[in-house]
């Protein structure tokens, strides 16, 4: 079974985030078949609270269900802010289940010491920062963490003002550059401001591209096993 037979269930927080993931399949696995679950409640009511509620992981665990009902061989999860849900779900399906953005965080780790965290999203920024944490725990590694979150950035892009957004991530990217050896942009919604970013002087990682590799190697293992 090659990856153009595989199907894989994409679950959506928020419409920021369907283009990008759909663009970086097209570039990377083309072939891939796609099925697209959305629930865009979830990141109003996120950015309301500020917490993911027992209510918003029932809901997630609920389009995970439809997922797996259409028959997908893995599911991938595309908002960062809730990507600590998938461990405590991930165990109840039998195909691979990832989030967003852990195959980037680990990227990162192993890259430099100090590291730049940019959210637009409140929620996002912490939940990234405890992530990189555990990650370079795990690792053995000591690591500084700069963590900005420009929540004017997101309410730009829901608005339509693209340069708005891109320019405020643009300038935050500009700052972190002088102390930090990677910066991380937390969000699959961010990935468009590369487009418009020119020549960075340090790596600038988004979790589209590496979230697209992680889940296609992961479904291809367990094909390997059948």
């Amino acid at each position: 079974m090659s990856s153009k037979d595989y199907k894989i269930g994409l679950i959506h927080a928020t419409m920021n985030s369907v283009q990008p993931i759909l663009n970086a399949f097209h570039v990377h696995e083309p072939e891939v078949t796609l099925v697209n679950f959305m629930d865009e409640s979830l990141i109003f009511e996120l950015n309301e609270t500020g917490i993911v509620t027992k209510d918003m992981k029932r809901r997630l665990l609920n389009l995970v269900e439809k997922a797996i009902k259409s028959e997908v061989d893995g599911v991938l999860l595309t908002c960062s802010s809730f990507t600590p849900v998938v461990a405590e779900i991930s165990h109840l399906f039998d195909v691979p289940i990832l989030s967003a953005d852990l195959s980037m965080l680990e990227k990162a780790v192993d890259i430099g010491n100090q590291i730049g965290v940019i959210a637009t999203v409140e929620a996002a920024g912490p939940t990234t920062t405890r992530l990189l944490e555990e990650v370079a725990k795990e690792r053995g590694k000591k690591v500084r963490i700069d963590t900005k979150v420009i929540t004017g950035a997101f309410q730009a892009l829901q608005n339509g003002d693209r340069h708005k957004h891109d320019e405020l991530i643009h300038k935050e990217i500009l700052m972190l550059s002088d102390d930090c050896d990677v910066i991380i942009l937390a969000q699959f919604s961010m990935a468009r401001a590369l487009e418009t970013l020119g020549t960075a002087s340090k790596p600038v990682l988004t979790s589209p591209e590496i979230s697209v590799k992680a889940i296609v190697d992961e479904v291809s293992k367990i094909q390997l096993t059948k």
